[in-house]
């Protein structure tokens, strides 16, 4: 039943919405109470290509082979909707011109609606009230009455305008606006729920501004926080001077967005970007790598946003996974290049937020030697995970069980050479949901981890 461990290296260190509306076809009401369960999906796509399932085939979730490490338990998601998202027991999904919603952690799909652009999601949320908000590579939409019907949501930019993407160049490579590299985007901010999130882009598919998105009604509306300038670098083939993607005021440049979180004890966000130092066509250096942070204005629906750092890329703050926990800033370094003194500034690191800025009052808490900027920590369990083009693991997964004291390296082989990315919250079963993506970040599988109990301590005589 259980899977072999491959690899384990072990290590003890003590206004009104902006909105189109659609509706959806529906299945009619004698079928309303089925659910699309793992046999439906194999069966619709079996027949689809010419394929009929045998009767005993396993087709059912719960059959799914779980396999272990010392610390957790790991599978693939079951065949049937890309998972892309869960909250609690919530789980949203794509897959064959549709979108799904289940409220049993994918076991089965009790909602769907036809979507056409299903395979070009980058990016879902289910907000605490039970809306969703999903988008393709340049539109937002959101359902609020369990995929019913759904409709458009256009962004609103910092000075009340519509914020329209551009018309791209390429029409197939019209870039990436919405997608994230983290998977936590959600925070309860004085009592309500706010949305927060930013792109990571200019990898895959086109050109696109940089910018960081908040939503303070259940994704109703959706607005610009924070608009990156003009990367000289990141801009369409061929495009012209009028044609310059991001915010011509802001001299603050960067590639994409690895991380934005919430502080509660400060009552700020924090972002960090990347990706390297760049010189342009005039031989001026541009940076990057910045740390921001940011204070919301809930009663004049405004922000302030303060450059707390801007470095190069082989440094610390070249980073990601940004979490807060009991007041202290907890973050996973991925420097690389060949700029500053070697070996590279990497690990994961500790410190309060106001010694950010000061290397020197950081505490670093494990290093793994390889570059890593998604981390996640829940119930005192750090996860983290290898950047796989740059690392000797195939899939490598990194993991503290009590907050840093001791920690644990993972190579599960069996997925060959993934990267680990867009790390969720541990569902209403206890399991984290993580993207494995081909190389870096082309779309690959979902993960699911689940830490296993605390072994307990023998009872003191």
């Amino acid at each position: 039943m259980f899977g072999r461990l491959e690899l384990a290296v072990v290590i003890d260190v003590t206004r009104s919405p902006r909105t189109t509306e659609f509706t959806m076809t529906r299945r009619p009401e004698r079928e309303s109470s089925l659910s699309l369960t793992r046999r439906d999906w194999l069966f619709s796509a079996a027949v689809s290509s010419g394929v009929l399932l045998q009767a005993n085939d396993r087709v059912w979730a719960d059959e799914e082979g779980v396999s272990e490490t010392p610390h957790f338990w790991y599978r693939l998601a079951p065949e049937g909707p890309y998972i892309d998202s869960q909250r609690d027991n919530k789980a949203f999904g794509f897959g064959q011109g549709k979108v799904y919603l289940s409220e049993d952690n994918g076991q089965t799909w009790s909602h769907d609606a036809i979507f056409r652009d299903a395979d070009k999601i980058t990016f879902s949320c289910i907000l605490g009230n039970g809306n969703i908000l999903f988008a393709t590579r340049t539109r937002l939409f959101l359902s609020t009455d369990n995929l019913s019907s759904y409709k458009e949501v256009v962004v609103e930019d910092t000075d009340g305008s519509d914020y329209r993407t551009h018309q791209p160049i390429d029409p197939e490579n019209p870039g990436w606006y919405f997608h994230p590299l983290d998977g936590v985007h959600t925070w309860d901010v004085n009592g309500s729920e706010m949305l927060v999130w930013g792109n990571y882009c200019n990898v895959l598919g086109g050109a696109v501004p940089i910018n960081i998105y908040y939503s303070t009604d259940q994704g109703e509306t959706v607005k610009i926080a924070y608009s990156f300038g003009q990367s000289p670098t990141f801009q369409q083939p061929g495009a012209g001077p009028d044609d310059q993607l991001g915010n011509p005021d802001n001299p603050v440049v960067c590639r994409h967005i690895h991380c934005v979180a919430y502080n509660p004890a400060e009552n700020a966000f924090y972002a960090c970007t990347g990706d390297h130092d760049r010189t342009d066509a005039d031989g001026n250096n541009h940076q990057e790598c910045h740390w921001l942070r940011g204070t919301y204005d809930a009663n004049n629906d405004s922000w302030e946003w303060t450059v707390l750092v801007s470095v190069n890329s082989n440094s610390r703050y070249k980073s990601g996974g940004i979490n807060f926990v009991d007041g202290q800033l907890y973050w996973a370094a991925d420097a690389n290049g060949k700029n500053g003194t070697m070996p590279h500034d990497r690990g994961i690191f500790r410190c309060a937020p106001a010694d950010l800025a000061d290397p020197t009052k950081h505490e670093l808490l494990f290093n793994p030697h390889y570059e890593s900027a998604n981390m996640i920590i829940e119930d005192d369990v750090i996860l983290s995970a290898h950047y796989a083009p740059a690392s000797p693991y195939a899939t490598g997964i990194i993991y503290s069980p009590d907050l840093g004291k001791s920690w644990a390296q993972y190579d599960l082989k069996e997925f060959g050479q993934r990267s680990a990315i867009r790390f969720h919250p541990k569902n209403g079963d206890g399991w984290f949901r993580v993207d494995l993506r081909k190389g870096w970040i082309e779309r690959g599988e979902v993960l699911f981890i689940k830490p296993k109990p605390k072994r307990q301590r023998p009872t003191e005589p």
